[in-house]
């Protein structure tokens, strides 16, 4: 399995796009303009964890260590100076500790200059702010065997409780645990971890916010954490109205904040002081318009230079006179339906009555098995494969993606057969179900038109299946999707997960987790279930450096999600990039995309 993926990374990720302008004139040569769709959610690091955001912190803040370009099993130095490994010494003690050299020439986009002390402040920071529904579990994980910051209060007070209902002591005492796995040393930055832990540098590589590091002086003096271990509770898990960094960036990064107008646009300019050389690009605009429409007449006028383009649009611009098309890009990515399986009813219309009385849900609508394998059999994958992404793509076998360890071509799936939707349907809720009926609202982000054809495909088979099955279908913009998410008001609705990191624990820990970024959001009743069946698989499988004892775990894992019909897996894409053919400088990265490095491109 691992020289798979060597081999289709190696006959992939290197493709590059050389200097092919064709008879259009350039347009705008300093300024680089992208066409997205959706919401930026946050310009926060560490709060932030959705690929709209995560592209903008790639480009204005930096890590330790990057990727070799377009290659996601190289790493290269680069706020550190060199990357960590057991033949140099800055990997050591059994592969639990590691020691990263800082560079001494850096400044952030204020003036001032990096220290080993920025970097120790940025992992703390990101460890105490560990707001609900965000990344920083990837690091509470290797640094402490531990998911939350949750559960390391509960460890060390020996009970459970809320992180800003921590007096002045106990944030003391919590801090000094947390400390003690970040260390300073001349100008190193040291990390101790309990055990073992084989994606570590992975976690924290450039492409992943959870790794950026931040100016300590200038972000306290932006209201957020003043490094100080008596004041945990006034910085844990913020609203993103209360967090400082919500709207404010200030990195090492090749490009600088300029603007943000939320649902609209941002501007990002060249950062004149950068490390390296500075970029090609002297300003950086990316446009936010769901219209496909409007984003199709810009890429034609050369307006935009990259757009996002869903799958069944790609027939429109394949011949498209100044258009480069690359398609069938090999994506670690899972497309998937997840069924909230105790809905929080109250305030929330997409339930209607709230009751099981053929006027709406129930709040534990969905923990009912048979209904989840009822509405699984009612999807067409086939078809949903073969004409929404038209072909671009294969349906999900679990929450593990080709050709990660744990994915087995052979294993089972679901399939639509209306007859077996019939039979679930009919026996859930001992019956009730089938005789009063019900109706239920569910949802997609504005703008994805992939994911609205899911929903209106099983809405179409659902109530082919009895009259009084109602379904409506609802488009909201993408941070209120993830804000329902978070609030438990999702019922069901279509989302994604793209790698942070090339490892089947990335896919596993968000999706099936009782505290994963989907799983941990899916109600008691799911949390229940997969802390006793899925959480100790997840736990072993991450202790282990054997990859076929791995594999084996994760097969399992696999196997217990579609038995117990978790979610659905609906399809895993492959990639493909749209734009003008000025571009220059243009390569694949299945971790940053579909976000863009605008470093290495040129017009």
């Amino acid at each position: 399995m691992q020289k798979r993926l060597i081999v289709i990374l190696t006959v992939f990720l290197l493709i590059t796009m050389s200097s092919m302008v064709g008879a259009q004139e350039v347009k705008n040569p300093d300024t680089f303009v992208e066409v997205n769709m959706g919401t930026i959610d946050s310009l926060d690091p560490h709060f932030q964890y959705d690929s709209a955001s995560a592209e903008i912190i790639d480009n204005v803040y930096e890590n330790l260590i990057k990727f070799d370009q377009g290659d996601i099993t190289t790493f290269l130095p680069h706020l550190a100076t060199e990357v960590p490994t057991v033949e140099n010494g800055l990997i050591r003690d059994n592969n639990t500790t590691y020691e990263f050299p800082i560079r001494n020439d850096v400044v952030f986009h204020n003036g001032n200059k990096l220290t080993p002390e920025d970097v120790k402040y940025s992992f703390l920071r990101a460890l105490i702010q560990d707001r609900d529904g965000g990344p920083v579990w990837m690091i509470y994980e290797p640094l402490f065997q531990k998911g939350s910051l949750s559960d390391i209060i509960s460890e060390v007070l020996e009970e459970e409780k809320n992180a800003k209902d921590l007096t002045v002591e106990e944030s003391a005492e919590v801090y000094a645990y947390l400390e003690k796995a970040i260390e300073i040393n001349g100008n190193s930055v040291i990390f101790h971890l309990p055990q073992p832990f084989p994606p570590f540098l992975s976690i924290i590589a450039q492409g992943n916010g959870l790794g950026a590091i931040v100016d300590k002086e200038w972000t306290i003096e932006q209201g957020d954490w003043d490094g100080q271990p008596e004041t945990i509770a006034e910085y844990t898990n913020p609203t993103k109205e209360e967090d400082p960094l919500f709207g404010a960036m200030n990195g090492t990064g090749p490009y600088k904040f300029v603007e943000w107008v939320n649902g609209e646009e941002i501007v990002l300019d060249r950062h004149e002081n950068y490390w390296r050389e500075p970029a090609s690009i002297k300003k950086v605009i990316i446009k936010m318009i769901d219209e496909w429409s409007t984003r199709k007449l810009m890429l034609q006028r050369g307006d935009a230079d990259i757009v996002y383009v869903d799958k069944q649009y790609m027939s429109q611009i394949e011949n498209m006179d100044g258009v480069e098309v690359i398609t069938g890009l090999p994506n670690i990515y899972m497309g998937a339906g997840l069924m909230n399986y105790n809905i929080v009813t109250e305030g929330n219309p997409d339930v209607h009555s709230g009751k099981l009385d053929g006027n709406g849900v129930p709040s534990n609508f969905f923990s009912d098995i048979d209904v989840r394998k009822g509405f699984l059999y009612s999807m067409n994958y086939e078809a949903f494969v073969n004409d929404v992404l038209d072909g671009d793509g294969q349906q999900g076998r679990g929450p593990i993606p080709e050709p990660l360890l744990g994915y087995d071509e052979d294993s089972p799936t679901y399939e639509l057969n209306l007859d077996k939707a019939e039979e679930h349907f009919k026996q859930a809720f001992e019956g009730e179900l089938w005789e009063k009926g019900f109706e239920i609202t569910i949802l997609y982000n504005s703008g994805d038109d992939v994911r609205k054809s899911a929903a209106d495909m099983l809405k179409y088979y659902v109530e082919r299946i009895n009259s009084k099955f109602n379904i409506n279908v609802r488009g909201i913009q993408w941070a209120s999707y993830l804000d329902k998410l978070i609030a438990q008001k999702f019922t069901l609705g279509f989302i994604a997960w793209g790698a942070d990191y090339a490892d089947p624990h990335n896919f596993v820990v968000p999706f099936v987790s009782s505290t994963g970024t989907y799983g941990g959001f899916k109600g008691k009743d799911y949390a229940e279930f997969a802390k006793d069946n899925i959480d100790p698989l997840i736990e072993e499988a991450i202790s282990l450096t054997d990859p076929e004892a791995r594999e084996e775990i994760y097969r399992e894992i696999q196997q217990i999600s579609y038995e117990n019909a978790t979610d659905f897996y609906l399809y895993q894409p492959t990639a493909q990039v749209v734009m003008r053919d000025w571009v220059e400088g243009w390569y694949y990265d299945p971790i940053r995309d579909p976000g863009q490095y605008f470093y290495s491109l040129d017009k």
